[in-house]
């Protein structure tokens, strides 16, 4: 059993309007559950709508730092309100991106602290997004007490330092198909060392396709290339990296999947 711990499915930066399409091909593929986020408030609602009606998804719902821009009281009602569903398990994405500034730093901080309290509220894990941000990231996950619910550094791209630290605040390491590029060796180094309780594999579909993809438009059935290229740099089989990885996700959010 495989998980994609990351994708996308729905909203507009996804060119295929049938997700069900896309979920088959992985299932073909050998995976067998998919966390799909949402980005904002419309895609947030559709994500939950497919997980409603399948059981190999899982939803995680929320407003991503490019579209912190948005954020207000009343998308922070709203947003609540979703992630009462018991087909949510996870809050967000949300968090920092330094790089693109899509969103004034201030709102992308408003947004994140406000999820953050949030995913406290609800009791649920968070699904966390930083670029070039990682010191701000840290901090703000240490004021707003985001140990209590811990969470997910999706797509992970730092140190090992920034892993320890994240680590720390209880939260799991999820690696995606970057893993398998020529130049990030500091990545594999991550994946190789974390504790094997406390790292993921994801997509990050439709985007960060991997070798031997590379290039074109990723989806749920290449996890199985991510999962095979982090169980070589662990010395362990793909099997055992597909059950040790669906063990920590029902670990930290209570949730496999089922047919």
């Amino acid at each position: 059993m495989l998980v994609d711990a990351h994708c996308h499915l729905l909203g507009s930066e996804v060119e295929n309007p049938n997700p069900g399409e896309v979920l088959e091909r992985a299932r073909r593929a050998g995976v067998s559950g998919f966390v799909v986020v949402g980005t904002h408030l419309e895609d947030s609602r559709a994500v939950l709508g497919l997980a409603r009606s399948r059981n190999d998804v899982a939803a995680s719902l929320g407003v991503h730092p490019h579209e912190a821009h948005a954020w207000n009281a009343e998308t922070e009602a709203l947003l609540a309100d979703l992630l009462k569903d018991s087909a949510c398990r996870f809050v967000g994405e949300a968090g920092l991106d330094w790089h693109y500034d899509f969103s004034p730093r201030a709102a992308q901080e408003e947004a994140f602290r406000a999820q953050i309290r949030l995913a406290r509220l609800v009791g649920k894990p968070l699904m966390i997004h930083t670029r070039e941000a990682r010191e701000a990231t840290l901090a703000i996950l240490r004021e707003e007490g985001a140990e209590a619910v811990r969470g997910i550094i999706h797509c992970f791209t730092e140190d090992q330092a920034f892993a320890a630290s994240a680590l720390d605040l209880g939260f799991y390491l999820s690696f995606s198909g970057i893993v398998t590029f020529r130049n990030a060796e500091a990545i594999r180094q991550v994946a190789a060392w974390a504790p094997a309780d406390r790292i993921l594999v994801e997509t990050d579909a439709p985007y960060l396709a991997p070798v031997p993809h590379r290039g074109r438009r990723n989806e749920p059935a290449y996890v199985v290339h991510v999962a095979e290229a982090v169980a070589r740099l662990r010395g362990m089989s793909p099997q055992a990296l597909a059950e040790q990885t669906t063990r920590n996700l029902e670990d930290l959010c209570g949730w496999s999947p089922s047919c």
